[in-house]
This record gives structure tokens, sequence and C-alpha cells, in this order.
């Protein structure tokens, strides 16, 4: 039976950047796949140089419609749905400065919690995907995205949370995103500098080893998207305003990463189904006929 995987993410882009060909991949295979964007993006800044007019002043003029506009055709190229959780980024401050009040970090827990799980309870997803407590990075829409997607885990299936957002629905697995890993880093470095030592992307990953070269690997779930690195390419060329042509995430060719590092890694964190790790797929222990209405 077609499963369905809800995948959080607090801007438009993050669905390109984490987790893109698993989500193109479950798409072909006949599920459905669903991504909520907690934010619009609005505090963004023009990270592409080479934009180019007449892009770069409409963008200046109205960065909220213009990135509707890019995740529009990221999600056209993936071939997902797609909801706006509808707060307001909250931009990363610099240090010393705090977040603006009224955007999404700020915002009680409980009314972005309830908003997503009226999106749980209407889509009735077996597999979350959202991030670790650091939000994969720390910046504030990351970190609450994690604390919404983990509260709405718990609070779907209770029927005593929210009892006007729907019918109770219990997720079967939570996962956290963990693509951004040091040994997939360090296979990825090692192969660039056998087979072209002198391109630009191999000093580009060395750094990142060395950025990452800390971090425990806590991956538990490996999934094959070899035949998906085109979509995930497609949909993070679609939001050009934050994604350069020469961006990292271009900079190894994608016939070496399906030999080498093929997969896009995740961390079980909880399951309500029977299950054991290592994994090849997010569904795995879901009972093709599960229903987890609670």
């Amino acid at each position: 039976m077609p499963y369905r995987l809800l995948a959080v993410h607090a801007h438009p882009d993050d669905e390109s950047s984490k987790g893109a060909a698993t989500a193109a991949k479950y798409v072909a295979e006949g599920h459905q796949v669903l991504v909520v964007s907690c934010t619009g993006g609005e505090a963004g800044d023009i990270l592409n140089d080479q934009l180019g007019e007449p892009a770069t002043t409409r963008a200046h003029r109205d960065m909220a419609g213009y990135r509707r506009t890019e995740m529009a055709a990221a999600q056209q190229a993936l071939g997902i749905d797609h909801v706006w959780l509808g707060y307001h980024d909250s931009g990363l401050p610099e240090e010393g400065e705090t977040v603006r009040p009224g955007t999404f970090s700020t915002v009680p827990l409980e009314f972005s919690t309830e908003a997503l799980v009226r999106v749980v309870r209407r889509f009735r997803p077996h597999v979350l995907v959202t991030y670790d407590e650091n939000g994969g990075y720390p910046h504030p829409d990351h970190i609450r995205t994690h604390e919404v997607s983990v509260q709405a885990w718990r609070d779907a299936a209770d029927p005593t949370k929210y009892p006007e957002a729907g019918e109770p629905w219990s997720i079967a697995k939570l996962y956290y995103e963990r693509t951004l890993n040091p040994r997939r880093f360090t296979a990825i470095y090692e192969a660039m500098v056998e087979r072209d030592p002198d391109s630009p992307g191999v000093e580009q990953l060395r750094e990142w080893v060395e950025r990452f070269a800390d971090r425990p690997d806590l991956a538990t779930t490996h999934v094959d998207v070899r035949g998906h690195f085109e979509a995930r390419d497609a949909a993070l060329h679609a939001h050009a305003s934050q994604v350069p042509p020469d961006s990292f995430f271009f900079s190894w060719p994608n016939d070496l990463l399906a030999t080498v590092w093929p997969t896009e890694d995740y961390q079980l964190v909880e399951a309500r189904v029977p299950t054991s790790t290592p994994e090849s797929d997010l569904f795995a222990g879901i009972p093709a006929d599960e229903d987890t209405t609670a």
C-alpha cells in the first residue's frame, strides 16, 4: 500500500537541502510525501550574487512572495505535496541581539503545535522526519521546528489534546535527518581526492570534514537514493535566491556520489511499531495495512 511521509522544515529551501532525494524516491514509488514549511523565509537574504535582474530587484521588493515562487518550483521538481504552517521567519540574529517578537521561534509552543497537529491529523502520516534538538544547526527556527515536531508527534495521538484539530492519529515512526554526517563527508572527500585532487570541491569538502570531525555518527537508517539526485538538484536550483550555481551542494559529481555514498541518512528516534536497526527504508516495520488511528 502507499505509505505517507511528513517532513517538517523551518524554511523554504530546507526541504531541498535535507532529504530531497528521499522525497523524490518515495513519490516515484507511489507513496505520498508532504512537506511542511513552518515559515515563509521572509527574513532571508539573497545569497546568490549571480541571481541577476529582474529577479534580484523582485526578491528585494518581496522576499516572501519570491520564496513562495521558488518553493512552488521545488515542489514540482520533487513531486511532493506542500503546506505552509504560516509563521514569520525569525531570522538569524547577530550575537547579542534578540529575535523579533511575533516570529516563529517566539510564538508559544502550544499554538504552533496545534497548527502542526491539524496537519498531522488531516494527512495521517506513517513517518515524521524533522531536525534534532540542535536544529541541525542553531538557527532559532530550526530549533523551534524540532520542538514543535516532537510535541506534535506526541499530541496528535492524544485525544485529550486539541480535540477540535481533528481525529487523533498516532504516527508510527519519528526520525531526525542525518545526511550531514562525518562518515559521509570523509568518504566523499577521500573519493574526490583520488579522482580529481585539484577540484575546487576538494577544499570545500576538507573544510566540512574538519567541521564535522567531532560529531558522532547517529544515523541508523540509510535510504538508497542514487536514482534521484537529479530531482534533488533541480529542487535546489529552484531556490535560486538561496543556492548559487557553485554552491557547496554541487561540489561533487552525482556519479561519484552514487558510487561512494548513494544514501540519504536518518536517525530513528522513536517507533510505535516493532523494528530494528540498521534500516534501509523509513517505512520498515510498518505493516502494509497499518491503521494508526488512536
